[in-house]
């Protein structure tokens, strides 16, 4: 199948929401996988935009063993607002309007910068593919790493320098946000989720209605919304099919679940954004996470079988 669109790259190369180092080279291991060239085949116009510049995590440590973090139970947290900050402000001097964007992470923590960049110009809503829920504050986390941290901070809860990326409070409402693929929560992470009020599909939601009804389901929660931004993390996939990712969870989205997920969401003609995170080539065999996020990119721009 051809498609006719404009797809605009944008690599941010950060590993600095979470400890394990690696991340910060998915966006040369998808571009190494042929992003560009496959979306060229379908008949994308594609433009890519580099990567962002990003201070490495041995420059920041050094810097913040000098000045503090606003808030110690947030790794790095000054830092990582600081580059989502530019990624807001580089899409939406770099990336028009009516252009499909693509911003390759790096850690989740980037979705506050596209995010935000995608909500300041029109309401959208979020179908948020991960097994983790990432809705954790510094207060309830575990480990402080921010990229458990993103969603909660687009709601506008937890450290300010997060909430106020970009401009000031929250970017969504809970009711413009759904969670696909769900299996490992942090205690007080799954009580906070379950107040929220945001659309939460586990993977035991897929294992009894099927992915196919999941989805169809995620987009009625949003059909109030004329647009839509995919956030995909790689370890919503099963281990077997993504295994270089940083926080590998079994039982996962299969291969053939998350190309029809992202048909069907292709199919309801709102999606006009997406992150591809959390790929660590470091832990990979041969790419294969990168080539397939490769696919399923491809697949959310509307290729099909026949």
């Amino acid at each position: 199948m051809s498609v006719s669109r404009t797809v605009r790259i944008l690599g941010v190369p950060m590993d600095m929401g979470q400890q394990r180092r690696g991340v910060d080279m998915g966006p040369s291991a998808v571009r190494y996988a042929g992003l560009q060239e496959r979306l060229q085949r379908l008949g994308c116009t594609v433009h890519d935009c580099g990567n962002l510049d990003v201070p490495v995590v041995e420059e920041v440590t050094e810097r913040e063993q000098v000045a503090r973090s606003e808030n110690e139970r947030a790794r790095h947290v000054e830092t990582v607002a600081e580059v989502c900050n530019a990624i807001y402000r580089e899409i939406l001097a770099c990336i028009p309007e009516e252009d499909f964007a693509i911003i390759l992470g790096g850690d989740h923590s980037i979705s506050m910068g596209s995010i935000s960049a995608m909500t300041r110009r029109r309401p959208t809503g979020i179908v948020w593919v991960d097994a983790h829920g990432d809705f954790n504050i510094p207060e309830t986390s575990p480990s402080g790493n921010v990229h458990g941290m993103p969603v909660a901070a687009l709601i506008g809860q937890g450290a300010p320098a997060l909430v106020n990326i970009g401009y000031e409070g929250a970017k969504v409402q809970p009711s413009q946000i759904v969670m696909i693929g769900v299996r490992d929560l942090d205690a007080p992470e799954r009580a906070r989720l379950a107040q929220s009020h945001i659309s939460v599909f586990t993977m035991t939601d897929i294992d009894e209605h099927g992915i196919a009804e999941v989805t169809r389901r995620a987009l009625d929660r949003l059909n109030f919304l004329d647009a839509l931004h995919v956030s995909l993390d790689m370890d919503a996939l099963d281990p077997d099919d993504a295994p270089g990712v940083g926080t590998p969870v079994r039982g996962g989205i299969s291969y053939r679940e998350v190309h029809l997920l992202m048909e069907i969401l292709s199919s309801s003609g709102k999606v006009r954004s997406m992150d591809i995170v959390e790929i660590n080539p470091i832990l990979d065999e041969r790419n294969q996470t990168a080539e397939t996020a490769v696919e399923l990119a491809a697949s959310l721009l509307g290729k099909r079988i026949l």
